[in-house]
C-alpha cells in the first residue's frame, strides 16, 4: 500500500465483501446526473469503458492534485502515489500487471516477460524463474536484461532508505544464467511473489545506474525508459511533461505530448477544467464535488469506480505523546463518530458507512470488521482515561503528570476534503476532552519528510493499495518501522509494535494455503483492534473527469490509476 498513491504500498487481495457495495444505486445517480449531454454514462464500479476513436499527434494538459518530493521510486521519498501516475506506470517496466477479469482484478505477466514466470516450493524454499521478452529494449536501444532485475531486487533489498523491502527481504540469491533469465530463490515460501518488480518498483536499468548514486541520478527525474513515455521535464512547482519514447517496444503512445499540472487547491482545478486550461482531473472526492460536476453541464465526461484500493484512516504516532499510551489511542477511537464524518464527505457519492479494517475495498477478502466496536462514546472515553489516571483541567482538557491530552493533527494543504474532516474532529475531540491543532503541509513534504521521520503526532492520509494481494505488515509490521535498524526504511510511519502481530502478518504473505491466509488475516485485524494503533475512516471512490477533446478507451484502473494506458489517449477524432 502506498500513502497517497491517495497509501499500504505492497500488495492487496481478492474480493469478498465491499463496504461500498451498497452505494451503487445512489452512485448510478450520479453518474446520470453528471453526463447530461447525451455521452454515455458509465455504471459505476464496473470498469466500464469509453472509447472514442483518436487521431495521432497534439497534446493535453491534465490536473494533478500532489506532487511527488522525488522520482527515486525505490526511496522513501516516493512516497506519492502521484509520482507513480505521472512518472512511474509511464517510463519503468514491470513483470505483472493488473487487468479485471469478470468482477475482480487479478495480476498477469506484462508484455516485458515472454511468458508468466514460474515458481515452485521445495526444501522450505520458493524458487521463481522470470524469462524476458527479446523485444524488450530501454529507450536508448540496450536491451532489458536479468542484470536488471538483479539490479533492482539487490538495491532494494540491501538498500538504506528503501520505501519497503517486503518481499525482497526474503531473497537469497538471484542467477542470471543468461541475458534472458532471472532466477530467483526466496529463504521462504512467500505467497506475494507476484508482487515482485511489479506496480510497486518495476525494473530499473543497471546498465545506467549501478555503481553510481541511484537517489541522485534519479530523484529529479530521469532520461531512460522502459515504457511508451519518457520525462521531458519535471520543473518543480508547476509541471511534468511526458514525451513518446520513440524505441518503446510496444504500441507508441499517439499523442506528441502530455503535460500534468500541478493543481493542489481543489477548487482552482475545478475551475481549470471548466476554463479548458485543464483536459481532465482525477479529483479527490469533496463535499461540493456533485455541484461543481454539475455546473460543467455537458463539458464533461465522468467516471466512478467504487471498488478501490483507497483507504482513509487517521495514522496515530504510537511513540509519540500522547498517543505512546494504548489508553489514550483507545478512548480517542470513542470519541469519533466515524459514520457521521464519512456521510459528510462521501454521502453524495453514495458512501455512508465507516471502514471496519485497514483493507481497502480491493482486498476485502482478507479483512475482518473488529473496528466496528469504536463508535463515538463519551461515557466509554471518561471511563478509559479516569482509569488511566487522567483528569480534566480547568480548561476541560484531560491532563495527567502536568501533561494535557493536546496534539497536532497533519494533512494535506489545500484538499478541501482534509480539511473539513479535521474542523468536525476538532470539534468532535474537544467534546471529549481532547485539544487538537491543525498544521498542514504538502504532499512533498508529508510522505517524503515529516511521516517517515515519525515528525508528527496526528496524521490523516490515504493509503492506496497498489497490487490485488493483502499484505498490512508493511505499514503494521515491526520490521517496516524506519529506523537505523533498517536504514530508515519501511512505512510503518505510526510505529505500531504489537506483540504476536509480525507473525500472523507474515503467515498471510507466506503461506500458500488461501484458508490460512484467510485465518490469520482475521486474527491479524482482531489484535490491531485491540491496539488500536490508528483508526481506518472509509473507502474513497475514485472519479475521473474527461473533457471532450479527449478521446481513446478511458477506465479507472483501481489497482495502476487512472493513467494506467496513457499511451492508448488521443484527442478525439
Amino acid at each position: 500500500m502506498i500513502p497517497e498513491r491517495t497509501g499500504h504500498r505492497p500488495p492487496r487481495a481478492r474480493r469478498l465483501r465491499n463496504p461500498v457495495a451498497g452505494a451503487l444505486a445512489a452512485l448510478t445517480v450520479l453518474v446520470a446526473t453528471a453526463c447530461t449531454s447525451g455521452a454515455p454514462a458509465l455504471a459505476p464500479g464496473t470498469n466500464s469503458i469509453r472509447n472514442v476513436p483518436v487521431k495521432d499527434g497534439g497534446s493535453l494538459v491534465i490536473g494533478a492534485e500532489q506532487e511527488p518530493d522525488c522520482a527515486d521510486w525505490i526511496s522513501t521519498c516516493a512516497g506519492s502515489i502521484w509520482g507513480t501516475y505521472l512518472m512511474q506506470a509511464q517510463t519503468i517496466p514491470q513483470v505483472f500487471t493488473v487487468v479485471q477479469r469478470g468482477k475482480d482484478w487479478v495480476p498477469v505477466a506484462s508484455p516485458l516477460m515472454a511468458g508468466t514466470p514460474t515458481t515452485e516450493v521445495a526444501d522450505g524454499r520458493q524458487t521463481i524463474t522470470y524469462t524476458l521478452n527479446p523485444a524488450a529494449v530501454w529507450s536508448d536501444g540496450q536491451p532489458i536484461t536479468s542484470a536488471d532485475l538483479k539490479y533492482t531486487a539487490l538495491q532494494i533489498r540491501d538498500g538504506k532508505d528503501v520505501f519497503t523491502q517486503t518481499g525482497y527481504d526474503l531473497i537469497d540469491t538471484i542467477a542470471t544464467p543468461d541475458a534472458r533469465t532471472a532466477i530467483v530463490t526466496l529463504k521462504s515460501p512467500y505467497a506475494n511473489w507476484r508482487q515482485l518488480f511489479g506496480a510497486e518498483y518495476g525494473v530499473l536499468p543497471a546498465h545506467l545506474l549501478e555503481g553510481k548514486d541511484r537517489n541522485e541520478v534519479m530523484k529529479n527525474g530521469y532520461g531512460f525508459s522502459g515504457g511508451p513515455w519518457k520525462i521531458a521535464s519535471w520543473i518543480r512547482g508547476t509541471s511534468v511533461t511526458l514525451v513518446p519514447n520513440e524505441r518503446y517496444w510496444g504500441p507508441k503512445p499517439h499523442l506528441n505530448k502530455v503535460t500534468f499540472q500541478f493543481t493542489t487547491d481543489t477548487a482552482a482545478e475545478f475551475q481549470a477544467f471548466a476554463s479548458g486550461q485543464l483536459d481532465a482531473l482525477y479529483p479527490t472526492p469533496q463535499l461540493d464535488v456533485l455541484s461543481q460536476i454539475n455546473s460543467l453541464g455537458g463539458s464533461a465526461d465522468m467516471q466512478v469506480e467504487t471498488r478501490t484500493g483507497n483507504l482513509q484512516a487517521l495514522w496515530m504516532n504510537n511513540a509519540a505523546f500522547p498517543f505512546d499510551s494504548k489508553a489514550v489511542r483507545e478512548a480517542f477511537a470513542y470519541s469519533i463518530d466515524r459514520a457521521a464524518i464519512v456521510r459528510k464527505l462521501f454521502g453524495s457519492l453514495g458512501v455512508t458507512a465507516p471502514a471496519q479494517s485497514f483493507l481497502s475495498p480491493l482486498v476485502s477478502a482478507f479483512a475482518a470488521e473488529d473496528f466496528a466496536v469504536y463508535q463515538r462514546d463519551l461515557t466509554r472515553v471518561g471511563q478509559i482515561m479516569t482509569a488511566a489516571g487522567w483528569a480534566k483541567n480547568g480548561d476541560g482538557i484531560w491532563a495527567k503528570d502536568g501533561r494535557a491530552a493536546q496534539f497536532t493533527i497533519v494533512s494535506l494543504a489545500g484538499n478541501q476534503s482534509r480539511e473539513l474532516t479535521e474542523q468536525i474532529l476538532q470539534s468532535q475531540l474537544r467534546q471529549a476532552g481532547f485539544k487538537m491543532t491543525i498544521k498542514n503541509t504538502s504532499a512533498a513534504n508529508l510522505f517524503g519528510k515529516v511521516a517517515p521521520a515519525g515528525d508528527f503526532q496526528l496524521g490523516l492520509w490515504n493509503l492506496t493499495d497498489t497490487f490485488p494481494e493483502p499484505t498490512l505488515d508493511a505499514s503494521f509490521g515491526s520490521a517496516s518501522i524506519p529506523g537505523d535498524a533498517n536504514g530508515n526504511s519501511g512505512i510503518n510511519f505510526v510505529r505500531a509494535n504489537i506483540p504476536g502481530l509480525d507473525a500472523l502478518l507474515g503467515r498471510v504473505g507466506s503461506d500458500v494455503d488461501e484458508a490460512s491466509r484467510l485465518e490469520a488475516s482475521r486474527r491479524s485485524e482482531k489484535l490491531l483492534a485491540e491496539s488500536v494503533p490508528s483508526l481506518p475512516l472509509g473507502a474513497v471512490p475514485n472519479i475521473l473527469l474527461t473533457g471532450k477533446k479527449v478521446g481513446g478507451p478511458i477506465s479507472i484502473n483501481p489497482v495502476q490509476g487512472p493513467f494506467w494506458n496513457l499511451a492508448e489517449w488521443g484527442l478525439a477524432k
